[in-house]
């Protein structure tokens, strides 16, 4: 039995759509803003204290981003047995203890094999927190709420950066740094566990026939969403690496991530007003424009307020760009939707797991992200290029 603190309320009555919306945040900020993210501020300080080389950096990365990638898949399965909150809580708990249990790994090998379960749980509750909580809220008349929910990103990429930042000024050692991340994503999981309703599930609506042929602009979107899954995740990968290797930005790697978190937080709710004014593949176009601009002043300048604006336009869009790709993708789809928003998370994570690997090898061999942060950048270009095309209409 647990506390009385602890006990969610069982009635649909009961369900208080502003404190849903903001397990929403406290979700998506443990499995996604830490248990992803965290792996950037961090990964300065397991680079001297584990003796990691850049290559083997990209690697553990990559691995986190190919677990994302099948968890996604596996969670759009619609005949998982059992309840969805009960899925949504127990992924929480894998992420907070994956992330928990780096503090413990004394391997490259076990750094893979704990990234890519991460992963892999995160990607279960970025699926079952958005089913479960958005459709709780549309129920309840507040729909509106969403984007909140959606911030929880750019909050835990936010705090997480603040408490790396305030351990390594005490001292902590990487090992603190993945014990205490793991902490703070469990105390996340304990305010879920309270604030989500143990209500009975919405019946599953029928799919609408296989989703019909990938028509050209479906077509068109899907090659984008790949194209910016490459071209953000170097930058979000290794900025704070970026910032550590520049001596000028070095006392800066911290707060840049920070304010990486911070420009994400309200992101996808004013490129969303900008999607209602001018249509989700002119406000894709243009935030894959003003993330290449991001993209290439992190590594065409040393100066910290050049850099500064790189992490805020950064921050400002990739998650902007992931929602409303999402959401372009439904519009596109001909009956069940699941058929695009797999090859759309096919297609995305790809580019994820090939981003880190081309900086690592960059690294390795030109000693620098320079070439594929500015490949990345181009691929963010012709990004832009294809997601206006997915608004066309001609050959549709």
């Amino acid at each position: 039995m647990l506390p009385p603190m602890f006990q969610s309320p069982s009635s649909p009555s009961a369900v208080r759509p502003l404190i849903l919306a903001f397990a929403g945040v406290a979700a998506l900020a443990a499995a996604m803003g830490i248990g992803r993210f965290v792996y950037t501020p961090i990964l300065p300080v397991m680079e001297e204290g584990f003796g990691l080389a850049k290559d083997e950096a990209g690697l553990i990365a990559s691995a986190n981003f190919l677990g994302y990638l099948l968890g996604a898949l596996a969670a759009a399965k619609t005949q998982l047995p059992g309840s969805r909150r009960a899925w949504f809580l127990a992924a929480l708990g894998a992420s907070a203890a994956t992330t928990a249990a780096m503090a413990l790994g004394d391997s490259f090998s076990a750094f893979l094999l704990l990234r890519f379960l991460g992963g892999f749980a995160s990607a279960f509750v970025l699926v079952f927190a958005s089913a479960l909580i958005l459709e709780r809220l549309a129920l309840a008349g507040r729909p509106g709420l969403a984007a909140l929910h959606f911030g929880g990103v750019g909050v835990g990429i936010a705090l997480s950066a603040l408490l790396v930042a305030a351990l390594v000024g005490l001292g902590t050692d990487w090992r603190g740094l993945w014990l205490a991340s793991g902490g703070l994503a469990g105390l996340a999981c304990l305010f879920c566990l309270w604030a989500v309703p143990a209500l009975p599930d919405a019946p599953v609506p029928k799919a609408g026939g296989q989703g019909g042929r990938v028509n050209g602009r479906l077509l068109a979107l899907i090659a984008a969403y790949g194209l910016f899954g490459f071209g953000y995740v170097i930058t979000a990968t290794f900025l704070s690496v970026i910032a550590k290797d520049q001596p000028n930005l070095q006392d800066w790697a911290f707060a840049l991530w920070c304010l990486v978190g911070l420009a994400a937080a309200p992101s996808i709710a004013l490129w969303g007003i900008f999607a209602r004014r001018f249509g989700n593949p002119a406000a894709l176009a243009t935030a894959s424009v003003v993330e290449a601009a991001g993209v290439a002043l992190s590594v065409l300048s040393s100066e910290p307020a050049v850099v500064m604006a790189a992490a805020v336009l950064l921050g400002g869009t990739f998650m902007g760009i992931t929602a409303l790709g999402l959401m372009q993708a439904r519009l596109l789809s001909r009956g069940d939707p699941r058929r695009s928003l797999a090859l759309m998370t096919a297609s995305f994570g790809l580019g994820q797991m090939l981003g880190p690997l081309a900086a690592g090898f960059s690294f390795e061999r030109y000693g620098g992200f320079l070439p594929a942060s500015l490949l990345a950048a181009g691929l963010l270009l012709a990004a832009s290029v294809l997601f206006l095309r997915s608004g066309v209409a001609a050959n549709s």
